[in-house]
């Protein structure tokens, strides 16, 4: 299954509200959980900081991915936030992160995961996408973005 695919509204905020790292990964948890994706709330937070554990998910150029593999989703489940004002999300050039995509697989779904990881890295070697997503206003426009529709 594409990543494309898993995108709609409700797994879309804009503007993210927090300020920091670990604010940003539980507002992104949250807008799964609100969106009736997840249910163990606790349990992913809990996998995907022992993920930026390992080494931070900041990127470059604006750009993290938050991801963990759990037992507590079936399949593969996408957040994306974005944050115009920028986070330091400890990103690999130092600067602040405004595009999050949270992205979480199930324990045997190693493939897709990496799969998606892939369209994530290749959507952003597109800077001018990745500026028309960050000046994005709704989730409606995001989406409409990311599909290009």
């Amino acid at each position: 299954m594409s990543m494309i695919n898993l995108i709609t509204e409700e797994i879309v905020k804009v503007p993210l509200v927090s300020d920091n790292k670990p604010d940003v990964m539980r507002e992104l948890v949250q807008i799964l959980k609100d969106a009736g994706e997840i249910e163990d709330f606790n349990g992913i937070l809990t996998a995907i900081q022992a993920r930026e554990d390992k080494q931070s998910t900041g990127l470059e150029d604006g750009i993290a991915v938050p991801h963990g593999r759990t037992a507590a989703v079936d399949g593969l489940k996408l957040a994306i936030g974005i944050a115009p004002q920028g986070i330091d999300f400890d990103s690999y050039d130092g600067k602040p992160s405004k595009l999050f995509f949270l992205l979480l697989a199930s324990l045997d779904s190693a493939g897709p995961h990496v799969a998606a990881l892939a369209e994530i890295a290749k959507l952003a070697q597109s800077k001018s996408f990745c500026r028309a997503l960050c000046n994005a206003e709704t989730a409606a426009e995001v989406v409409e973005l990311m599909k290009g529709e």
